[in-house]
């Protein structure tokens, strides 16, 4: 029955005078989610509306789903495209779609027209009053409610008339590629590859690094850390995830300093060493899936004890959540099962009894002093030998 989809979009419409390049970045997306979907389909953009025609036989399940995964989509209607041939057609058209639809269902409805054809001879009121006696007359047990209706039945007349009544929610945000990039610090936990997502959300692109230390992460610790990261790009696009052995700087720093400070210290040389790769990517700032007071590095003291060695802005969009907030964000884009998986990552292994909580800066420098003989050398090589994954 649907041969196109209307697409919606929200916080685009506001952007004025730029509001195109935000639309044709939506239909790049649009376009780049659609590439693997069985079916040929056509976009097109027509005043505040970005069309989907289909063409032939298409997988209509695979579609949404594939639709859902594009940010900047507000909602997706699946639309019954048909000819002006005046308005008792429109009308037998109307019934017998919402006959199809919801046969002897004992629904409320409200007919709602958009006349963006200034030239069709009815008025929008006129339209969906007649519209709505006709399916009263046809579909005797629903009813009308024009405040608070089961069933929106839609019809926007423009070249074509577009007829839908249901609005599948898209995951809204901004289209990707038009807030520039930003580097994720991702590892195999729950949290940062929520954090990516929501970043991405806003229309950034992303690239990744994880830190792995063999021998004591193993590869099945680092192939679910590529996981995650093919289960992100589903919605931010391709990402380059930069894979560090870190092994010999964590044992370096273990060996020199504090153990009570290692966390602090290492989550200071991953900063650092993510922001060469961010410089090198062309990435404008960092991401981490840092929450406040969920660990002991994660403590205001020890936040800022790590934003210290960055020069760039570091975006935490999970900081103000709880642990359940960011677990249903986590169910709801598939990675919560392969972050729950048993293989630990490198910032677990290397974990001190009694982490300080409150660090102060000076004194974590002066214990940093300790590593000046070789850090450089070990950051430069940690840099230069990082095997680089596309993940899509």
């Amino acid at each position: 029955m649907y041969k196109a989809f209307l697409i919606k979009y929200a916080e685009i419409a506001i952007k004025g005078k730029n509001r195109y390049i935000f639309e044709d970045a939506l239909v790049a997306q649009i376009k780049y989610q659609l590439k693997n979907v069985e079916g040929k389909f056509r976009i097109v953009k027509e005043m505040g509306r970005i069309f989907i025609y289909t063409e032939g036989e298409f997988d209509y399940d695979e579609t949404i789903e594939a639709l859902k995964r594009v940010f900047g989509i507000f909602s997706i209607c699946p639309a019954v495209v048909l000819e002006d041939e005046g308005f008792e057609k429109l009308s037998q058209e109307v019934t017998e779609y919402v006959k199809k639809l919801y046969g002897e269902k004992a629904l409320t409805f409200k007919v709602n027209t958009r006349r963006n054809k200034k030239t069709y001879p009815m008025q929008s009121m006129e339209i969906s009053s007649a519209l709505g006696g006709a399916i009263l007359d046809a579909c005797p047990n629903m009813k009308v409610d024009v405040h608070n209706p089961d069933v929106f039945v839609n019809v926007e007349i423009r070249n074509k008339i577009y007829l839908y009544s249901e609005n599948i929610p898209g995951p809204g945000g901004m289209p990707l590629g038009t807030n520039g990039s930003a580097m994720l610090l991702l590892s195999g936990g729950i949290d940062s590859p929520v954090a990516g997502y929501m970043i991405a959300k806003r229309g950034v692109t992303l690239d990744a690094v994880y830190f792995h230390a063999p021998p004591y992460t193993s590869e099945r610790a680092k192939q679910k850390v590529v996981d995650l990261a093919k289960l992100v790009a589903k919605y931010s696009g391709p990402i380059r995830l930069h894979v560090v052995n870190f092994t010999d700087i964590q044992l370096y720093i273990y060996d020199k300093c504090p153990h009570e400070e290692l966390t602090i210290i290492m989550r200071r040389y991953m900063m650092k060493i993510a922001e060469e790769f961010a410089k090198k990517d062309g990435c404008l700032g960092l991401i981490t899936g840092e929450s406040i007071g969920q660990v002991a590095s994660q403590t205001i003291h020890s936040l800022a004890a790590t934003n210290d060695v960055c020069t760039m802005p570091v975006f935490r969009p999970v900081i103000g959540f709880d642990k359940q907030e960011i677990v249903d964000v986590a169910l709801k884009i598939n990675t919560y099962e392969t972050s729950i998986l048993p293989y630990e990552d490198c910032c677990t292994i290397f974990v001190a009894k009694h982490p300080v909580t409150k660090p102060n800066l000076q004194i974590i420098k002066r214990s940093e002093e300790k590593l000046q003989e070789k850090i450089d050398e070990m950051m430069k090589e940690a840099v230069e030998t990082a095997e680089t994954i596309i993940c899509e």
